[in-house]
């Protein structure tokens, strides 16, 4: 399968308990279109880190926006608005944006802290006629990155079972494979992607794709750096600083002075995500600050880096973020924050060095080295919200990529450590870490800032 939805363009604050749960709504409309006439009530339970984090997150407005029809890319903020006050005011949803129905949200909208067994973020959906009988159902899992899977399909996946596929001529599931087919046709890993990428779709297709990718990425920057309120919505209320940093951030002297523009880029995008603004998900939401930060950074402060160049670091990232998602997980309620801002760093970290010149080799040390220098990093949002520690998390992990990147491109020695190794350790270590450590807002900072 193609691998250009590793970047997605969402709606904050967090792609697994935002935008999973919106296009888990979108997927139960198309479930039961045909069957609207009969349908007067829902009933909506979020399970495990959706229902200990929802609110925090807006899981639960954004499952109604779901239902509402409503969709990431047209989104905005007077819709939203409407669209909550109707549920939670006015009582109502207009189902599929095709019927209007009773909505009362504190009894159908229910939050338990059971967890269901296939996945941390799980939700079910259940539709009733006017009789109160069950007219349809289904389970949604929010598997990370806006990824959304059914029960049936998610079981399928877990035991191994895949559906009869076309075979194609290129197939990439790890990066030893990669790195076998670069040197086999002496690519470098953006060369790679391309044309695996034209399998599935046309040179137009995949330039038009990024291009839109980048121009999101940075309406964020600019929008972060010219934001319409204060304060980030929510019970912490949190200052904006991106503003006031832009302004505050010159050229300087000091040989180390770039990392203030680095964490400007990462803190402006990463505070607009918190908003619950349109951010490009890269892999996730929690992480979408960390691949632009870098992008800006050679945007701005290195020669050459043009809409071409932006394509290349575009295309060499999905293929590394497609390693983590095929065999890891790139969700912080199944494997901690190492699995968003790491993988968004080491996504970052072999793209820069691709676009820099590197080959296929030193790129994936570049993304194996970043990913080596955030396992075990837990995800403990203060208050089920995506700001401390997830707001500097992301200025963090682009400045490890660009260190990476540079530190795997003048090396001589050979790495002791692969990519896949590093990729297979952090999933291990994800899945033995302590669930409170895993986006439920359990333990560590969520439970220990006063």
């Amino acid at each position: 399968m193609s691998n250009l939805d590793i970047f997605k363009i969402g709606v904050g604050p967090s792609s697994s308990h935002t935008l999973g749960p919106m296009l888990a709504g979108n997927l139960f409309c198309k479930k039961i279109e045909h069957k609207l006439e009969n349908i007067q009530k829902l009933k909506i339970t979020l399970y495990g880190s959706l229902s200990l984090t929802g609110k925090g997150h807006l899981s639960d407005k954004a499952v109604i926006w779901g239902l509402n029809a409503l969709e990431a890319k047209s989104i905005n903020s007077q819709i939203q608005n409407q669209v909550n006050k109707d549920a939670l005011e006015n009582n109502k949803i207009n189902l599929c944006g095709k019927k209007e129905i009773e909505f009362f949200y504190d009894k159908d909208l229910i939050f338990s802290k059971e967890f269901l067994p296939l996945h941390e973020n799980g939700m079910k959906i259940q539709a009733f006629d006017g009789e109160n009988k069950l007219v349809d159902e289904e389970i949604y899992y929010s598997v990370g990155g806006g990824f959304v899977l059914t029960e049936e399909q998610l079981e399928k996946r877990n035991s191994g079972i895949q559906a009869q596929k076309q075979k194609f001529d290129l197939e990439i599931n790890n990066a030893q494979e990669a790195l076998e087919l670069c040197e086999k046709n002496n690519w470098n890993l953006y060369e790679l992607s391309y044309n695996y990428e034209l399998q599935f779709h046309t040179k137009e297709e995949i330039r038009t794709y990024c291009l839109e990718i980048w121009e999101v990425m940075q309406e964020a920057y600019y929008n972060g750096t010219h934001p319409t309120e204060e304060y980030l919505p929510g019970k912490l209320h949190l200052r904006r600083r991106a503003k006031g940093l832009k302004e505050r951030v010159k050229m300087t002297t000091d040989p180390i002075g770039i990392i203030d523009f680095i964490s400007l880029y990462a803190i402006s995008i990463a505070e607009e995500n918190a908003s619950g603004a349109k951010v490009v998900t890269a892999p996730t939401n929690g992480a979408c600050a960390v691949v632009p930060a870098v992008m800006l950074y050679l945007k701005n402060h290195t020669i050459g880096f043009n809409d071409e160049k932006a394509i290349e670091f575009l295309l060499a990232a999905m293929l590394i973020g497609s390693f983590y998602k095929k065999n890891a997980s790139i969700s912080g309620a199944e494997a901690g924050c190492q699995a968003e801002i790491g993988s968004a760093s080491s996504m970052a970290a072999g793209a820069m060095a691709t676009v820099l010149g590197a080959n296929a080799f030193k790129a994936c040390n570049a993304a194996e080295v970043a990913m080596e220098h955030h396992l075990g990093l837990t995800c403990d949002p203060v208050a089920g919200l995506v700001q401390i520690p997830c707001i500097e998390r992301n200025a963090f992990g682009a400045i490890k990529a660009i260190s990476a990147a540079r530190m795997s491109m003048t090396r001589k020695s050979t790495p002791m450590v692969t990519l896949d190794e590093v990729i297979k350790t952090m999933y291990e270590t994800g899945k033995d870490m302590d669930y409170r450590y895993k986006e439920t807002s359990l333990g560590g900072l969520a439970t220990n800032l006063s």
